[in-house]
């Protein structure tokens, strides 16, 4: 037994020194643009932008072969921080005439229709839904950022995303359209 504890702890100290060794000889440095653009993003790799994480989506726009609109959670905000540091002005102006900025959803759970599977919480990435095994699952609005994971893998599509519901933490004035102040304004004299 104690010859087995040995060979293994052996064994796993040798292919551990040859992982560090191969870490440091065949270390690929990334450009200093990609980890700038990737301090930016949001964070959460909920793959809305089509790339699996945060970092493959900064490394796809250091090479501009992604627009800057690409983060549908980050906002016009996010896209001209992306524009600044990629240095695609003239395109992304064009890309912000189109860019419609989506309101803020969040996924809800029908619990007459949740059978427990824990399919979702398992997907999720920010541990948004709440729930266990064969028990009804629900889903804690401050924590999910609507990235629709849950909704692909429900059986019972009992899961659906709709808008983010306004409270005292979130909500705030609509601006008013410059036109109809004008309009107002002409309108009262």
């Amino acid at each position: 037994m104690i010859t087995a504890a040995l060979s293994m702890t052996a064994i796993g100290v040798g292919l551990g020194t040859m992982l560090g060794i191969a870490a440091r000889k065949f270390h690929v440095e990334t450009p200093p643009i990609v980890d700038e653009i990737e301090q930016l993003m949001p964070g959460t790799n909920c793959g809305q932008c089509g790339f699996p994480g945060c970092r493959a989506a900064a490394e796809a726009l250091a090479e501009a072969s992604a627009p800057v609109t690409l983060c549908p959670p980050g906002g016009r905000d996010l896209v001209q921080q992306l524009a600044e540091v990629t240095g695609a002005g003239g395109a992304a102006e064009t890309a912000l005439s189109d860019f419609e900025e989506a309101a803020p959803q969040v996924a809800f759970i029908f619990e007459d229709h949740c059978t427990g599977c824990t399919k979702c919480f398992k997907r999720c990435p920010t541990d948004a839904i709440v729930g266990a095994a064969k028990q009804i699952h629900t889903v804690v609005t401050d924590a999910c950022i609507g990235c629709d994971a849950c909704v692909q893998v429900c059986p019972t599509e009992a899961i659906i995303l709709r808008g983010k519901p306004r409270t005292l933490a979130n909500w705030y004035w609509d601006k008013p359209d410059p036109g109809l102040t004008t309009a107002a304004l002409e309108h009262a004299s």
